[in-house]
C-alpha cells in the first residue's frame, strides 16, 4: 500500500483526527473505498468514474486524498452555491483536522467580482444616465448602489456574494461587474486594484483551487480559441456533480449572441462619452439605433415558438429583415467608434465588442457550409445541423420574456474534452450521485470522451427498507391524456393526507405545474409554486412551514437539500424525457440516427434515467430521514424500458397499495401491518 493510500485509510478510520474534529463524523466503508480509489487515480495520473450515492460522504472522500497528496489540485463543483459551501465549510474542516498547511483559494468567474471601473462609470452624470433606460432612477436602485459603494471601500475579495442585501436578479449587477467583452484588461485605470486579477494571482500560487464547472469550461474554451488560460495548470482535477459537465460543455464550445449584451454595448458606449469632448455627438444616434434594432428583433420574433432552429426563425420575413437591421446597426456603431479608439480604452473595448457581435450575428445567419448569407440553408435539414469547426453543430434561438439568444451549439463535445484531459497529463476524478444507468457508466463515458477509466459504483448506504417506500399509484391514465393531471392530483390526495403535506411535487412541464396548482388551490397545506418567488426564498419558506407542498419543475430535481421532517414525500409526475422542443436535443438524436445508432436507447433513455435519479435523490438526505417516493408514470410498469428506470434507483421497497403509504406514516398502523412487499 502506498504512503498516500495508507494516510487516506488512517484519516477516515473511526478513531482518526476527522472523528474528533468534525461533528457527526462516522467511519463509512463506502467512503473509505471511494477515497482509496481517488488516491490511486492521483498516484497513477489516471481517470476515475465514481458514482457515490447520497450518504456515502463523497466530499470528504475526495478532500482527504486531495489534501494529503500535496498535489496541485483543481476541484470543480456544479454551482456557485456548492462552491461556496465546499470552500467555506467542508474544506476548512478537513484541512484543520488533517493539520495540513496547504494553501487553498476560491476562484469564480469575473462576473462574480466587483469591477471598480464599471462602478465608477455607473456613478456617471445624471443627465447622461437619463439618455437611456436603466439609470439609477428609482429609490430602491439608488439605495442598492449606495450599499455597493460603501461595501467597495471595505471588501478585501470583491466577491459579490458578500452583498447579502443585493438580490441575485438585481439589474444593478451587470452595471458593477465586468464580462470578457467589456473588460479593459491591462488598459484599465484600476488594473492594479482589480479583484479578478487578484483572485487569479491567488489561484496561481494555491495548492487547492475550488472553482465551478462554468469557470472550468470557460478556461477550456479559451484555450481552444488561443487566448490563454484562466486556471493555473494542475496535477489533479476533481469534478463533482460530473453528470452536468457534458451539457454545460456544449454551451461553452458553442457561441451565442443575446439581447442583453447588445443593449449593454449601446449603454456602455454612451457611458464612455463623459470624459471625451464631442464623443456623445458621434455615437449617440448609433448607440440608440443599436438598442432599437435589438428590441426590434425581439419584437419580430414574438410570433415564433419559445425555442426553435435558425431555419425556422429566418424563414420568417420579419425576423430575416430584423437580423439585417441589427447587423447594419452594429456596423454603423463600429464605424462611429473607429476614430475614438485612441481617445479612451473604453471606446477601444466597445469597438471590439461591436465588431465581435457583428461577426457572431453573421455566423449565426449564414450556413455552416460557408455559403453566402441565409440563402445557403438546406430547408430539408429540419434539425438545422451543420458541420463547422470540425464537428456537427446546431444553430437555434431561444426567447425570454424581454430578450432572445441566438446560439450555435456543438452536438458532441467528447473530442475537445478528451483532448484537454489528455494534454493536461493530470489525474481526473469524475464523481456524482448519478453517473450510471442500470449500473453502467457507458453513457457518461461516451459523452465525456473517456475510453479507459477505473469505475467505482458505491450505492447509498441508507437503510432503504426502514427509511423509504416507493409508491406507484394504480389505474392512472396514460401521461399524454387530458385526464392524467386531475387523476394524478386525486391519487396524491390520500398520500398527502397521510404525510401531512411535507412534499415536493415535481412536474415535467410548466403547463402541468400550473394545472396542478389550480387543482390544489384549496388544499389544507401551504402551497409554494415555482415562479411565484425566487427559488431560494421559496425553499426557505417551504422549510420553515413544516407542512408545505412545493410544486416545481426540473430546476428542483437537483441542487436542493431539505433534510429532516420538512420533506417526507417526493412526487414525480412523468418520466423526465427531454422536452421535444429542444432543437439541440433533437439534432443530437438525428445525428445518432444518421450514424446508425438508436436515439432512444443511446440518448433519450439514459438522460431520462439520470434525471429521474436526481429527482428521487431529494427524498432521503440523512440516516434519520424517512419518506415516500411517488412515481406516477404508468410506463414504469407498462413498458419494457420501465425496468431500466427502476433498476437504476436505490433498492426502495415498492408498493401499489396506498394503505402501505398510510401505514408508513402511522407508527401504529405500521406495527400492525408488518413489512411492505415489493409488488
Amino acid at each position: 500500500m502506498s504512503r498516500l493510500s495508507a494516510g487516506v485509510r488512517e484519516a477516515l478510520n473511526a478513531g482518526a483526527a476527522l472523528a474528533s474534529h468534525v461533528p457527526g463524523f462516522v467511519a463509512r466503508p463506502a467512503q473509505q473505498r471511494l477515497a482509496m480509489a481517488v488516491a490511486e487515480a492521483f498516484e497513477q495520473r489516471g481517470v476515475l468514474l465514481a458514482e457515490a450515492g447520497t450518504g456515502t460522504g463523497k466530499t470528504f472522500a475526495y478532500l482527504v486524498p486531495t489534501l494529503l497528496s500535496g498535489m496541485k489540485t483543481i476541484i470543480s463543483t456544479g454551482t456557485r452555491a456548492l462552491q461556496d459551501q465546499l470552500y467555506l465549510r467542508d474544506l476548512p474542516r478537513v484541512r484543520d483536522a488533517l493539520g495540513t498547511g496547504l494553501k487553498t483559494t476560491l476562484l469564480k468567474g469575473r462576473s462574480n467580482y466587483l469591477c471598480r471601473y464599471r462602478m465608477e462609470q455607473a456613478k456617471g452624470e445624471p443627465q447622461l444616465a437619463q439618455l437611456f433606460r436603466g439609470g439609477f432612477s428609482s429609490r430602491e436602485a439608488a439605495s442598492q448602489f449606495q450599499r455597493v459603494v460603501a461595501w467597495s471601500g471595505r471588501t478585501r475579495m470583491g466577491d459579490i456574494a458578500e452583498l447579502d442585501a443585493l438580490p441575485e436578479d438585481s439589474p444593478l449587477l451587470p452595471q458593477i461587474t465586468s464580462t470578457a467583452d467589456n473588460c479593459l484588461g491591462s488598459e484599465c485605470p484600476f488594473w492594479s486594484e482589480c479583484f479578478v486579477v487578484q483572485a487569479r494571482q491567488r489561484a496561481q500560487t494555491a495548492d487547492v483551487v475550488v472553482v465551478n464547472h462554468h469557470l472550468l469550461l470557460a478556461d477550456l474554451a479559451l484555450k481552444q480559441e488561443g487566448f490563454g488560460e484562466i486556471l493555473p495548470g494542475a496535477q489533479a482535477f476533481v469534478v463533482d456533480e460530473a453528470h452536468q459537465l457534458p451539457e454545460l460543455a456544449a454551451q461553452f464550445f458553442g457561441e451565442s449572441l443575446s439581447a442583453r449584451p447588445l443593449v449593454e454595448l449601446a449603454r456602455d458606449t454612451l457611458s464612455e462619452c463623459k470624459e471625451v469632448p464631442g464623443a456623445l455627438a458621434a455615437v449617440q444616434e448609433p448607440a440608440r439605433a443599436l438598442e432599437a434594432a435589438t428590441r426590434g428583433l425581439r419584437a419580430a420574433m414574438e410570433p415564433l415558438p419559445h425555442r426553435g432552429t435558425r431555419w425556422r426563425a429566418l424563414d420568417t420575413v420579419d425576423v430575416d429583415s430584423a437580423c439585417l437591421t441589427l447587423a447594419d446597426a452594429l456596423d454603423v456603431l463600429e464605424r462611429a467608434l473607429t476614430p475614438l479608439r485612441e481617445a479612451a480604452p473604453g471606446f477601444d473595448a466597445c469597438h471590439l465588442r461591436a465588431k465581435d457581435n457583428q461577426a457572431r450575428l453573421h455566423r449565426w445567419m449564414e450556413a455552416g457550409d460557408g455559403g453566402p448569407g441565409i440563402s445557403a440553408f438546406d430547408p430539408d435539414d429540419d434539425a438545422d445541423a451543420k458541420h463547422d469547426d470540425g464537428f456537427s453543430s446546431v444553430h437555434w434561438y431561444e426567447l425570454t420574456p424581454r430578450g432572445f439568444r441566438l446560439q450555435r451549439t456543438p452536438l458532441d463535445v467528447s473530442g475537445p474534452l478528451r483532448t484537454h484531459r489528455e494534454a493536461s497529463h493530470a489525474a481526473w476524478v469524475f464523481t456524482s450521485a448519478t453517473l450510471s444507468v442500470a449500473g453502467s457508466f457507458g453513457h457518461i463515458s461516451q459523452r465525456l470522451g473517456i475510453e479507459h477509466a477505473t469505475e467505482l459504483l458505491e450505492p447509498s448506504p441508507f437503510d432503504w427498507d426502514r427509511q423509504a417506500l416507493c409508491y406507484l399509484p394504480p389505474n392512472l391514465p396514460e401521461p399524454a391524456s387530458r385526464e392524467f393531471g386531475p387523476a394524478l392530483i386525486a391519487a396524491l390526495q390520500p398520500v398527502l393526507e397521510a404525510s401531512g403535506g411535507r412534499a415536493f411535487l415535481l412536474f415535467a412541464s410548466h403547463r402541468a405545474l400550473r394545472e396542478a396548482a389550480e387543482l390544489m388551490r384549496n388544499a389544507p397545506w401551504p402551497l409554494f409554486v415555482q415562479g411565484s418567488e425566487p427559488r431560494h426564498v421559496l425553499l426557505q419558506r417551504f422549510r420553515e412551514s413544516g407542512n408545505g407542498v412545493l410544486l416545481g419543475t426540473a430546476s428542483f430535481r437537483e441542487g436542493v437539500d431539505v433534510p429532516g421532517d420538512a420533506l417526507s414525500v417526493v412526487v414525480i409526475d412523468k418520466l423526465p424525457f427531454a422536452a421535444p422542443d429542444d432543437p439541440v436535443f433533437e439534432a443530437r438524436l438525428d445525428a445518432i440516427r444518421r450514424s446508425g445508432g438508436n436515439p432512444f436507447r443511446d440518448e433519450q433513455l439514459p438522460q431520462a434515467v439520470i434525471a429521474l435519479k436526481q429527482g428521487a435523490g431529494r427524498l432521503i438526505r440523512t440516516e434519520t430521514d424517512r419518506g415516500v417516493l411517488v412515481l406516477c408514470d404508468p410506463r414504469l410498469l407498462g413498458k419494457s424500458y420501465g425496468k431500466i428506470f427502476l433498476d437504476s434507483l436505490p433498492p426502495l421497497p415498492r408498493t401499489r397499495d396506498v394503505a402501505d403509504v398510510q401505514a408508513f406514516f402511522d407508527p401504529q398502523a405500521l406495527a400492525s401491518k408488518g413489512s411492505v412487499t415489493d409488488n
